[in-house]
């Protein structure tokens, strides 16, 4: 599953970032701010009718994430 799918509320752990591209900026980013194995995440809000932005809870701090970023986090469910 990846994080642009995870349900409103729905815990799971980051497994990877995936990049695209040898260059993928956005992935390089989201590693930098946080978004690492291991790292429990939560979606706490969406967008207007479902859509883009989603709010992301990493730690105790959150993040607005278009869902085209959020397609580049692989997750695993909680154990």
């Amino acid at each position: 599953m990846y994080l642009d799918a995870l349900p409103m509320g729905g815990h799971a752990i980051i497994d990877k970032v995936e990049h695209r591209t040898a260059t993928d900026a956005i992935a390089a980013r989201l590693n930098e701010l946080g978004f690492a194995p291991g790292e429990p995440v939560q979606i706490v809000a969406v967008g207007p009718m479902g859509r883009d932005p989603i709010a992301v809870r990493l730690g105790s701090t959150r993040f607005a994430l278009r869902r085209g970023e959020a397609a580049r986090v692989s997750l695993r469910a909680l154990t």
